[in-house]
């Protein structure tokens, strides 16, 4: 093994064993990574919700009623969402978690419902209260509706690389495997959704982490999936660490 390899292999362990598990207060699962700049803290909430702490500072990705009561949650920040669908845009949420100073980034179709938010378009870059938010597509290509449609048109839903330090986390949204994944660059934690009969197949998610090669994997917004399969077919991937939360 060349000392290049070696290196990265190092380089690898130690990111691991700085992401490491812990249980929050109220029940939810929370991992603490260590970045760069510092530590943060990512909170499962169900489904498509996070919370994510740096510095203080909470950015929630897709907070929905259903998941969690946010009323009882610290005040954001930021608020993230990928997509219009209910299950992912919450107004109710917002008006739980916002305060004077909170910022939401969301897609032109949820500005229709909310106005005084941020709107970012795929390949849209921002920075939002010093964090870096890249916005990039998600969209389907083979799973269509039965009009013939795809579940998700491409530009109408937005994922996002969201940056702490040095740590890039990317959130795919409601997407399948894309092509546009191959061009993400370096990714350290990725969240891709695995779920029929609108995101990704247990094949096409093992193949988008097989091109990502991101440090850790969390599958979510998976609902009934046999994530055990997808376990299964990442089997001999060395580069990453597969982790299931309960983000069903």
């Amino acid at each position: 093994m060349s000392r290049i390899s070696k290196f990265l292999i190092l380089q690898a362990c130690i990111f691991l064993l700085s992401f490491t598990a812990a249980a929050a207060p109220d029940g939810f699962e929370t991992d603490i990574c260590t970045t760069s700049e510092g530590r943060l803290q990512i909170t499962f909430l169900g489904h498509a919700s996070l919370e994510m702490d740096f510095h203080g500072r909470h950015i929630y990705i897709d907070p929905c009623g259903e998941v969690a009561d946010f009323s009882e949650m610290p005040k954001a920040d930021i608020i993230v969402f990928t997509s219009e669908h209910r299950d992912h845009f919450d107004q109710k949420a917002i008006e739980k978690l916002r305060s004077e100073n909170t910022l939401v980034v969301l897609t032109e179709l949820c500005a229709a419902k909310y106005a005084e938010g941020i709107v970012m378009k795929n390949e849209d870059v921002k920075i939002v209260q010093g964090v870096r938010i890249e916005g990039v597509p998600a969209y389907n290509i083979v799973h269509k509706r039965v009009s013939g449609f795809p579940y998700h048109l491409k530009g109408m839903g937005n994922g996002y690389i969201i940056t702490f330090g040095d740590t890039r986390i990317y959130i795919a949204g409601d997407t399948e495997r894309i092509p546009e994944m191959d061009e993400l660059g370096d990714i350290d934690v990725a969240f891709l959704p695995v779920a029929l009969p609108d995101t990704m197949t247990v094949e096409m998610a093992a193949d988008a982490v097989k091109v990502i090669k991101p440090k850790i994997f969390y599958p979510y917004r998976y609902g009934d999936t046999d994530i055990s399969e997808l376990k299964e077919l990442l089997k001999g991937q060395s580069e990453t660490e597969v982790r299931v939360r309960n983000m069903k």
